[in-house]
C-alpha cells in the first residue's frame, strides 16, 4: 500500500473508521485471522465490543492489542491522521498543534505524539546506516562536537539547494568527544 503524499490522498485512502480497521486487519493477519492462543484460523467478530473471538478456544482479542493503539478511545482515523502528520512533515508538529489539527484535548495529543515518536525511534540492536548516505537537506552536528569526516570539511555540513550532500555512514556514528 502506498503512503499518501497529500492530505487529500490520505482522506481518500482512509475515508471511514471501518476502512482503518480493515487496513489494520490486513496488516496484522495478511493470510486471515489466526488466534494468538491456539492458532485456529476461524473467528467471529463481536461488533458490540469490537473484539474477535476464536471459534475453537473462545479467546477474545482486540485488533489493536499489542500496538500503540491498544485501549484507546480515540478514533482510529484520528490516530492514522496523527501518525501521517508526524511521519510526513519535516518538522513534526507540537502536541498543541496536533491538538488543534485533530480536534482532541492537549493531553490526548501529547500522549499520541509521544507514542508515535517512540514507535518510530531506532531500537537497540537495529542496524545503523552504512556506506554512502545521501542528504537532500539539513545539517549534521555530531553531539555538539565538531568532528572531521572523510570527504567532508567538518561534522557540520550545511545544505545548499544547488547540491546534494553525500556523507560516509561513519558520519552518523556517535561522536568521540571528551566532556
Amino acid at each position: 500500500m502506498a503512503h499518501p503524499k497529500t492530505l487529500i490522498e490520505f482522506m481518500e485512502l482512509y475515508p471511514t473508521e471501518d476502512a482503518c480497521r480493515q487496513v489494520i486487519f490486513e496488516h496484522r493477519w495478511p493470510d486471515g485471522f489466526v488466534c494468538p492462543r491456539c492458532g485456529h484460523q476461524r473467528a467471529w467478530y463481536l461488533r458490540a465490543r469490537g473484539l474477535y473471538e476464536c471459534a475453537c478456544c473462545h479467546h477474545q482479542g482486540s485488533l489493536t492489542a499489542g500496538t500503540i493503539l491498544a485501549r484507546t478511545r480515540t478514533d482510529l482515523r484520528t490516530w492514522f491522521l496523527a501518525i501521517w502528520l508526524l511521519a510526513s512533515t519535516k518538522k513534526a508538529p507540537s502536541a498543541a498543534e496536533l491538538s488543534r489539527q485533530l480536534g482532541v484535548t492537549a493531553k490526548t495529543a501529547w500522549l499520541m505524539r509521544r507514542k508515535v515518536t517512540h514507535a518510530m525511534a531506532r531500537r537497540r540492536g537495529e542496524p545503523r546506516l552504512r556506506g554512502i548516505v545521501e542528504l537532500d537537506e539539513g545539517f549534521l552536528v555530531a553531539g555538539g562536537c565538531e568532528r572531521r569526516v572523510a570527504g567532508a570539511a567538518s561534522a557540520t555540513r550545511r545544505w545548499s539547494p544547488s547540491r546534494r550532500s553525500t556523507l560516509p555512514a561513519a558520519a552518523w556514528a556517535a561522536p568521540t568527544c571528551s566532556w
